[in-house]
């Protein structure tokens, strides 16, 4: 920095100054003067605001501010990032040219500017990388000159050169993963090598391996884990254990999931009593055969999750439990940990009761039969499935009664349910997306998640009121600046959205929910409130559930695929054997506070590595009906462009310069008006579409608009 450089940082460091202040205060010719401003505004140095300058982003000191903020960097474009600070106190914006080549998952300290650009914001630059990521999935790509380059999943427009050596092969458009070998200041500086070669980004299973790579997920079992896991090669039930047990393989007990499913955890049985019904919700006992300490624990712990994607399940356990002796297979004697539930003629929780059992399911029970049976088609031919389910089938009306009973409950306190429009992926033998058809939920799917949700409420409640150390499933109350936003906008797109406190009830939501359901606002309306919310998370204190509207819940019932479920059945067999309070407190308060972190960080990166991956599935099934007609419905407005939702849940993005002879002008966040020709569209509102381009890699499906 030149003498008059740090003359004029100086002096507007003391107050900001108009260009002809700067010259009468430090007496310069006024074109040196120019010069040396402009070329401080270009290198950050100095920013303009309202007419005036003063210190840019590249000046670091701010007196109210710690000398640097421990911060992950989340977000990477050409131009800009986002660091979220360690704290929890929010994200920091970094501008390009602070961003000094820091890469997303980096561990950085940044400092807070003192002038940031937008008034009231977090704005920063990075002052030290502290733990570097240099592990990445990517695309390969041709930089700026021409030579072989990549760029990261995530970072559009981010490109690295390719070193020689190790990217042999590697052909323009392949799915990669990659190390960064050199950094420098800038990441036109940083150059990568080859690591891994997945094959074309034309294919959603080439990119969705490179996902996986690049965010770290474990899919292969140590060695140590599947030398535990070969015990259970081919394993029976131990007798001698079973005969310690609560012996049910006399009640015809039986289970309900989709054909494919190979991991069954839960079971079912139900008695139609003369005061209400004998509930019984029986879930694989896999704290018996996964021992604290073991390798398989510790895997599990750090999985905390199974992930499933497309026709693909990465699994939290081995397959010789989460489809072996864990599973709950037709027909095969089985652990189980049962919870026991007697309840009123109205469906009320009247007692309960935890038992280690022994059990045997009568049959595999599939979603669709069962719907098929509960509400028959008119000239249906039922015999054969009567004659699958003939051991369990004089439960079934006893099930869809209580069911009914229990909806009626749900319905009147409150309970919301929204429709997310959840997608079924149809594969073909080369694991090829070859068609999306939305998935429907019928009785038997919302009947078992009612009877999953009793026995969950039940186990938080043991938890609650023995007092002791617990995993609780907690869903809090909306925050009041979300929920005036949500308002703002349901009452602009003509809902009676009035709530007579800052945080509405949870029956307002649901009557808003229940009165747009199957009509065309109804994506996003029950989207918008679903984002409103606060995500539910693991904790060891009994938050409740809002969107529920229970004190008390927890996750109990899938314990091969979730590591909170499994922690759970640990805690109360504990109870079971008679360990008092204060013994589990000693024993579990410092596992259940961990495990709670870790199950929920675990459970967010799963959630989104399902939902990429399913957008590159839907890219590669829209790619081969490029140039196709489709209706949809508009379920976001954005000053850029519109996003349209299709029938088979695939949205695209129509720019707004297609919709626009004039400047766009959103109007609440609700519809687009082009001021030139009158035209408008509101969320809700059908939109008849093209597909125009279909980007595998970045799952990304553009739709141009047909005037109609």
């Amino acid at each position: 920095m030149t003498p008059l450089q740090k003359s004029i940082l100086n002096a507007v460091k003391r107050r900001p100054m108009t260009l002809r202040e700067l010259q009468n205060n430090l007496q310069v010719d006024n074109s040196r003067l120019r010069t040396s401003v402009s070329a401080m505004v270009a290198t950050g140095e100095l920013s303009m605001r309202n007419g005036t300058y003063v210190p840019g982003f590249a000046t670091y000191e701010n007196t109210n501010a710690p000398a640097a903020i421990p911060c992950t960097l989340v977000k990477l474009a050409a131009r800009f990032g986002f660091a979220s600070r360690d704290d929890g106190e929010g994200d920091i914006f970094i501008p390009g040219r602070a961003l000094h080549g820091a890469m997303p998952n980096d561990k950085i300290n940044v400092k807070l500017f003192d002038h940031p650009r937008v008034e009231g914001s977090s704005e920063g630059e990075v002052v030290e990388v502290t733990v570097p990521n240099n592990r990445f999935a990517g695309t390969v790509c041709l930089s700026e000159d021409g030579r072989m380059a990549v760029e990261p999943d995530g970072c559009r427009d981010v490109k690295f050169l390719l070193a020689k050596q190790g990217s042999e092969g590697v052909h323009l458009g392949d799915k990669v993963g990659f190390l960064i070998t050199h950094r420098g200041n800038r990441h036109s500086d940083h150059r990568a090598a080859v690591v891994e070669k997945f094959g074309s980004s034309d294919y959603a299973s080439e990119c969705a391996k490179a996902i996986l790579y690049g965010r770290n997920v474990r899919q292969e079992f140590p060695p140590e884990v599947l030398e535990e896991a070969h015990a259970y090669d081919n394993a029976v039930i131990d007798p001698t254990e079973a005969a310690k047990r609560l012996d049910l393989r006399g009640i015809p007990i039986f289970t309900i999931d989709s054909a494919e499913t190979k991991d069954i955890d839960d079971a079912i049985s139900l008695q139609k009593l003369e005061d209400g019904y004998e509930l019984g919700v029986h879930i694989a006992d896999v704290s018996h055969y996964v021992r604290p300490g073991s390798a398989l624990d510790e895997e599990a712990y750090e999985r905390a999750t199974s992930i499933y994607y497309a026709d693909k399940v990465i699994p939290m356990l081995p397959t010789q439990l989460s489809n072996g002796i864990c599973s709950l297979n037709e027909g095969e004697d089985r652990l189980a940990f049962s919870c026991l539930m007697r309840l009123d003629e109205n469906g009320e929780i009247r007692s309960y009761k935890f038992v280690k059992s022994v059990i045997c399911s009568r049959v595999k029970g599939v979603y669709k039969e069962i719907n098929a049976l509960l509400e028959p088609a008119e000239d249906a031919d039922l015999t054969d499935l009567k004659t699958k389910y003939e051991a369990v089938l004089d439960q079934l009306p006893a099930m869809d009664e209580l069911y009914r009973k229990r909806l009626v409950l749900r319905k009147a306190r409150g309970g919301m349910d929204i429709e997310s429009n959840e997608a079924k992926l149809v594969m073909d033998e080369n694991g090829r997306c070859v068609d999306i058809v939305k998935r429907d939920r019928g009785t038997s799917e919302c009947m078992i998640e009612e009877f999953m949700l009793l026995a969950n409420q039940c186990a938080a409640n043991a938890g609650r009121t023995n007092k002791v150390p617990f995993l609780y499933r907690v869903h809090e109350a909306p925050d009041a600046e979300k929920m005036e936003k949500l308002s703002a906008t349901l009452l602009a797109c003509g809902l009676n959205a009035k709530f007579k406190n800052p945080i509405p009830t949870q029956l307002e939501l649901a009557a808003l929910l229940d009165e747009t359901r199957d009509q065309p606002i109804q994506i996003p309306v029950h989207t918008g409130i679903l984002r409103s919310m606060q995500k539910a998370r693991y904790a060891p204190q009994p938050l409740g559930h809002y969107g529920l509207v229970l004190a008390d819940y927890a996750h109990f019932t899938s314990p091969i695929r979730r590591y909170p479920d499994l922690a759970i059945h640990r805690i109360l067999s504990e109870m079971l054997l008679g360990a008092s309070a204060s013994q589990l407190q000693k024993d579990f308060n410092e596992f259940a506070q961990q495990a709670s972190e870790k199950s929920s960080k675990q459970e967010v990166a799963a959630v989104r590595i399902e939902r990429d991956v399913e957008d590159l599935y839907k890219a590669e099934y829209m790619h081969n009906h490029l140039g196709e007609v489709y209706t949809g419905t508009v379920a976001g407005i954005t000053p850029r462009g519109v996003f349209v939702e299709l029938e088979n849940t695939v949205e695209g993005f129509v720019p707004a310069a297609q919709l626009c002879k004039g400047e766009p002008q959103v109007i609440d966040g609700v519809s687009m008006l082009d001021p030139l020709t009158g035209k408008s569209w509101m969320l809700g509102s059908s939109m008849k579409i093209q597909v125009a381009a279909a980007d595998v890699a970045l799952g990304r499906i553009d739709f141009e608009y047909m005037v109609e």
